[in-house]
């Protein structure tokens, strides 16, 4: 526990926010298996763009049915109270994972672990990176402890001292090595990695955002 720093600060600010971050995490376990389409649609829309944009644009998709209906999904990414980024590359990614969908869900079902499901979504699902892969694993309360390694969450990590720097690029080996020492850290002080990634995103963006 020596090598951390601001636990005090830690543990007083997820003491303020323990409760809501909890009923968040079971609202993820209970997500309909029917829900799974579109919370994974969700993480192909938000590699650099707004968790607030793709979660609007997510509800138009839905409003939509555009799992069951032949549209064009670029025209989604964009509206007038939202955007995308790269909305052209993001709506190919959709659209085959859109086609793929039946193989994808049973990955997603199948008794793999979720190491094991979010290596395959990383290997099959265009669009989707061990973050995003591990993003939708968390969103249908699936990822069992794996790390969501985004900026916000870095940026916590170097705060606390559980890592030393922040790596430029996010390669397989530093993603791995950075989720270990997150998954360490949250043994330590006894609180889960998903109940810290909820309380460091909170902390940035000021909600708790999925």
């Amino acid at each position: 526990m020596k090598q951390y720093r601001h636990l005090e600060e830690l543990y007083s600010g997820f003491k303020k926010k323990q409760e809501a971050i909890r009923r968040r995490l079971r609202e993820y376990r209970k997500i309909s298996e029917q829900q799974y389409f579109y919370e994974l649609l969700y993480c192909l829309m938000t590699p650099q763009s707004s968790a607030i944009n793709a979660a609007k644009a997510q509800k138009n998709f839905e409003m939509y049915n555009f799992q069951f209906t032949t549209i064009d999904p670029e025209p989604l990414l964009y509206q007038k109270d939202y955007y995308i980024r790269f909305h052209r590359s993001k709506a190919k990614w959709i659209a085959e994972m859109k086609l793929n969908y039946a193989v994808i869900f049973e990955t997603t079902v199948s008794s793999l672990s979720a190491k094991e499901k979010r290596e395959w979504f990383v290997k099959n699902v265009k669009g989707l990176s061990y973050k995003e892969a591990t993003h939708f694993l968390r969103n249908i309360g699936k990822n069992e402890g794996l790390a969501i390694l985004d900026r916000h969450i870095l940026k916590n990590l170097l705060y606390y001292r559980v890592i030393t720097s922040i790596p430029r690029t996010l390669t397989k080996k530093n993603y791995l090595i950075i989720e270990k020492k997150f998954q360490q850290f949250a043994e330590q002080v006894t609180i889960s990695v998903d109940e810290l990634d909820l309380l460091f995103w909170s902390n940035e963006a000021g909600e708790i955002l999925k």
